[in-house]
């Protein structure tokens, strides 16, 4: 056999394939075709989840969800009702409206909190309170150490604030001021952006 009869035009990869043909092999589960839907689409994804959003974390989180979506409902993607951009764009959407969703709701859970750490009642202890408390773990990672010590404390213990003064060591009026600004920053990091 010669080197030229061995000689097999390589097969066309997913970056040169059309919307179309990626779209086609992403309903295949050809996962190659994710990829390179990823490589072609998540910049555009990311972009509008960011104007959105504000935010580039959750543009990251918003980002992957969209492909996420796209992976798990590939079977649902119908070339006559539109473009394979199109579909993307749309998932994009309805995964920022999840995450402006769920903005809101912890804004909620930040709001009922109050200054006075509400979270600490023993009315807070019920099932879809515990809820609430994981979903604002993520946004007291982000706080300076002592007011997210006592807001720790104060969610994830159910302390008084005298009871974290005892705990610490520090002044009580110390402690109320740590909770005070923690929670006027949790309250300022869930904000919507206004300004477009």
């Amino acid at each position: 056999m010669s080197p030229q009869e061995s000689a097999v035009a390589p097969a066309p990869t997913a970056e040169s394939r059309t919307d179309e043909e990626l779209a086609r092999g992403l309903v295949a589960g050809d996962e190659d075709c994710l990829a390179a839907a990823y490589r072609r689409w998540s910049s555009l994804v990311h972009t509008l989840a960011w104007r959105s959003l504000g935010d580039a974390r959750e543009a990251e989180d918003v980002t992957q969800q969209v492909f996420l979506g796209v992976w798990r409902g590939r079977g649902g993607f119908r070339p006559e009702r539109g473009s394979f951009g199109g579909w993307i764009t749309g998932i994009t959407r309805r995964k920022i409206a999840d995450a402006l969703t769920a903005r809101t709701r912890r804004l909620a859970v930040i709001a009922s909190a109050g200054s006075s750490l509400a979270l600490a009642d023993p009315a807070a202890r019920q099932p879809e309170a515990a809820l609430d408390r994981v979903i604002v773990l993520h946004e007291l990672a982000k706080l300076p150490a002592a007011q997210q010590r006592v807001l720790r404390l104060a969610f994830y213990e159910d302390l008084t604030h005298l009871q974290i003064a005892e705990r610490t060591g520090w002044p009580l009026g110390t402690v109320k001021s740590h909770a005070r600004r923690g929670l006027c920053r949790l309250r300022g990091s869930l904000q919507p952006d206004m300004g477009g």
